[in-house]
């Protein structure tokens, strides 16, 4: 196979809209710049962030054109200057600087990427980077988590909850997962002592009273979420939400904010043993080829998908 040394095919949008604006364009191949490596992209994971850059939810922070996708696995090409953590031909995975993943190609920070999990194909580990790094941050660091307490995951199968669970598991803690009842086997099966089903009762009424609430929906409705809280317990939002503060203050729940997160070679090499030990798993909710890297979006913007969505670019 030839590959060309000047472009390279990717997906990219010229102006924001719904999935439609997504083209495959043939574009200029980067170079690594110093303290970079350049990937051979094998998958790319997808993320609410995509849908939500792309339909400008997030303004002009990203300028356009833009290249989505942040989360990658795949295979180093080349080594930028003063690049010194892996060499070409290493599998690596991780998170780019500036999104850019959907492509035949990326230049991504050598600080932001770990060796792959050997247990883990490139279509597998493309889906964990940015959802197992904000689970076990929300958990561990927001969280402040303790063996022993009470967690309820909202949003317990999606992308970030579905590694929250067996995250807050594998730390010795209840769950409880709140999710919809297509999904209460699923997420049961990742380690969850309960399960909530959102469409038959109200978080307002459940019996229990956690210590710690992962929230991975957000939008209008949180205040339903500090019902679901003892006194002194923490709330922990991924995404932005509504949480009443006189709510919050009368029952004595301590709302944390919504924090952009940087992840880490040391947190990546953390979360990859832990799949090779066999103590993490991902559920894939769909792979599709780069061409079709809208049905991706769409799906992901449904908020109904089950595990993780992954675009394969190479095998």
């Amino acid at each position: 196979m030839v590959i060309d040394a000047v472009t390279m095919k990717a997906i990219r949008y010229h102006s924001h809209g719904g999935p439609e604006v997504l083209q495959v364009e043939k574009v200029p191949r980067p170079k690594p710049a110093k303290h970079e490596v350049l990937v051979r992209v094998h998958a790319a994971g997808v993320n609410p962030g995509d849908w939500q850059i792309r339909s400008g939810l997030a303004g002009n922070r990203f300028p356009l054109p833009y290249i989505p996708g942040w989360d990658v696995s795949g295979v180093v090409e080349e080594v930028g200057p003063g690049s010194s953590l892996f060499r070409v031909g290493d599998e690596v995975f991780g998170m780019t600087a500036d999104s850019g993943a959907c492509a035949e190609y990326v230049a991504v920070p050598e600080s932001q990427l770990a060796h792959k999990p050997a247990a883990l194909s490139h279509v597998q580990a493309a889906a964990v980077p940015m959802s197992s790094f904000t689970a076990w941050h929300s958990l561990n660091k927001q969280g402040r988590l303790q063996a022993g307490e009470t967690v309820i995951v909202n949003g317990a199968a999606g992308g970030v909850g579905h590694f929250a669970v067996q995250l807050a598991k594998q730390a010795g803690a209840r769950v409880i997962g709140v999710t919809s009842g297509r999904n209460a086997d699923f997420v049961r099966g990742l380690g969850a002592g309960e399960v909530l089903d959102y469409t038959a009762a109200p978080l307002e009424g459940t019996p229990w009273q956690a210590d710690l609430a992962i929230d991975t929906i957000g939008g209008p409705n949180g205040d339903m979420l500090l019902e679901t809280l003892r006194s002194g317990g923490r709330l922990v939002p991924v995404t932005f939400g509504h949480y009443n503060a006189e709510k919050a203050a009368a029952r004595n729940v301590t709302v944390n904010e919504v924090q952009l997160l940087q992840i880490s070679k040391t947190t990546l090499e953390t979360i990859a043993n832990m799949f090779d030990k066999g103590d993490l798993r991902v559920a894939l909710d769909m792979v599709v080829p780069l061409e079709e890297t809208r049905r991706a979006h769409e799906r992901s913007e449904s908020r109904r998908a089950r595990g993780k969505i992954v675009i394969e670019i190479s095998r």
